[in-house]
């Protein structure tokens, strides 16, 4: 593996946390059309960032600052990694991010429509995903994992994280969807509202029962345990926040402009959402790693030399 790689790929991922809080910030703040115009602002590169402007342009100069970052570490990948599919996913972030971007003028010049604005969030939550995801696959505990087997009749793993994921995945997006429904002094629309609780409760039992499986059957086993327990932890601050964001958004259309508790708790609820993403990101693909080797060759139980000639391994220079 190389350790600089790695860490320069957690750099990355770190860097677009801070982005989608600097998002979150841009919408719980009403401050999506503080400029009319994009790439500039105010037909300026630097403008004088007062009011909303602050919210709005440092957004972009977050989002520029990721997307020469993401720059950055393809190249890197491109010259150090040999795996070819990693190499390809590095290809797939650069897209992502340039995706991202133009959606997020598109926002602007269309004037925040549902679907764009839904989907400019959606985006940021794969682009997040993806740039974890490298993190992982670049990480010595990735390389140096070993097989592990599943209990005989039970249900697999990797299915049930792959189930959480996907319950997760959605309510992101109903999530995203209601937050870009309704500005400040709205009321939210009640069906969305619904949905979302309906979500919330579909996620919990799909994560619960992944996390609780895991620390069940393989408790031992840290590389499966601290996702777990990272992802049950993050789900149970996750739904605490989801009723104070509420709560505090119910009483907003009475306020003469966003306050501070609504914003803060909102963005909080979002932060963390993606926290709960990428944790059980983590652990799907940690299933996927101990426990596919087993199902395409049980003999690789035994022979653990096997591992360094996995598609999931690094192949020398």
């Amino acid at each position: 593996m190389n350790r600089g790689l790695n860490r320069f790929a957690i750099l990355v991922a770190c860097a677009t946390f801070f982005l989608i809080i600097a998002g979150a910030l841009v919408t719980s703040h009403d401050a999506g059309l503080a400029t009319p115009d994009w790439p500039l602002s105010n037909g300026q590169v630097f403008p004088k960032m007062v009011g909303n402007l602050f919210w709005e342009h440092g957004h972009r100069m977050v989002a520029t600052t990721v997307g020469m970052l993401t720059i950055v570490l393809l190249i890197y990948i491109l010259k150090t990694e040999h795996r070819t599919w990693v190499r390809k996913l590095g290809v797939f972030a650069l897209l992502a991010v340039v995706a991202q971007g133009l959606l997020g003028g598109l926002t602007v010049k269309l004037m925040l429509p549902l679907a764009v604005s839904s989907a400019h969030a959606t985006l940021a939550q794969l682009f997040f995903c993806t740039t974890v995801s490298l993190a992982i696959f670049t990480s010595r505990s990735w390389i140096e994992a070993r097989p592990l087997r599943e209990d005989e009749g039970s249900v697999s793993l990797p299915y049930l994280c792959t189930m959480a994921l996907i319950a997760i995945f959605v309510q992101l997006i109903l999530g995203a969807t209601l937050r870009h429904s309704a500005t400040w002094d709205q009321h939210l629309p009640t069906g969305l509202i619904v949905a979302h609780i309906c979500g919330a409760v579909v996620v919990t039992l799909a994560l619960g029962g992944a996390a609780t499986t895991v620390l069940r059957r393989h408790k031992d086993e840290k590389f499966l345990a601290r996702p777990a327990v990272v992802a049950l932890s993050l789900l149970i601050v996750q739904l605490f926040l989801g009723v104070a964001a509420y709560l505090t958004r119910l009483a907003s259309p009475g306020d003469p402009q966003p306050l501070n508790p609504m914003v803060g708790i909102t963005v909080a609820h979002v932060a963390c959402g993606a926290l709960v993403f990428v944790s059980t990101i983590v652990l799907t693909l940690r299933a996927y790693r101990v426990f596919r080797i087993h199902e395409m060759n049980p003999a690789n139980l035994v022979n653990p030399e096997i591992l360094s000639k996995s598609e999931f391994s690094e192949r020398p220079a």
